[in-house]
């Protein structure tokens, strides 16, 4: 069979792999985003304790591969908690966002602390409750700050989430191994995966850079004169 036939035949479900790729590069984010700035506020304006705490939980999550903690969580801990029935999926997913929210922690630690003491004495000056001034003074910059570092960890998680395939993840790279295995087509199949990777790459680093250039903090970083 012709092998521009085999790929045309093969591309639906190819492509379907893209979205469950992209579902768990998105929810990766999303988790990492919902844990990763709490803990950064944490280690910035939190007790001796909770510093303490989030330091562990960094050390952790950075410090191992990703493969072992998938295989951590998918045959060990996930059992451990009766929830051996979660999807793969699932699975992937959470340590993809657990991971990530280690290393986003950091990126929004360091652009909260670049925003100067002053401001947070200055809101308190006129009244502001500590709360109030890192919701309504610190956040607000801290995140737009935190935004081209931050959008480094799309590309990161996108490359990770192939690793999912170890676990039996229906992404990507599973369904390039599922048709290589039916068809015997080896090269020109992975060639085209990558192809896909390297597209979903391009397309989400061009999206991010825009919606950099639309929050940008005028006169800050890289654009200041």
């Amino acid at each position: 069979m012709d092998v521009l036939a085999i790929l045309i035949d093969w591309a639906p479900y190819l492509l379907t792999g893209v979205l469950v790729t992209l579902g768990l590069v998105l929810s990766a984010l999303g988790l990492g985003v919902v844990m990763g700035l709490p803990m950064a506020l944490g280690q910035v304006y939190g007790s001796r304790p909770l510093r303490w705490i989030v330091g562990i939980y960094v050390w952790f999550f950075r410090g191992l591969p990703i493969l072992v903690l998938l295989f951590l969580f998918y045959f060990g801990i996930f059992p451990g908690l009766g929830l051996g029935d979660v999807p793969a999926f699932v699975v992937g997913a959470v340590v993809l966002g657990l991971r990530g929210a280690a290393y986003q922690s950091q990126i929004f630690r360091g652009a909260i602390q670049s925003i100067g003491e002053g401001q947070m004495i200055a809101a308190r000056s006129l009244g502001m409750s500590r709360l109030t001034a890192i919701r309504s003074i610190i956040l607000p910059q801290s995140v737009r700050i935190a935004l081209p570092g931050w959008s480094n960890e799309y590309p990161n998680i996108l490359t990770d989430s192939a690793v999912c395939y170890a676990i039996g993840v229906a992404e990507l790279l599973t369904r390039a191994s599922q048709i290589v295995s039916q068809t015997h087509v080896t090269m020109p199949i992975y060639i085209a995966t990558a192809g896909v990777f390297i597209l979903l790459n391009y397309g989400g680093i061009r999206i991010l850079h825009r919606l950099e250039k639309r929050i940008a903090i005028p006169g800050f970083g890289s654009g200041a004169v």
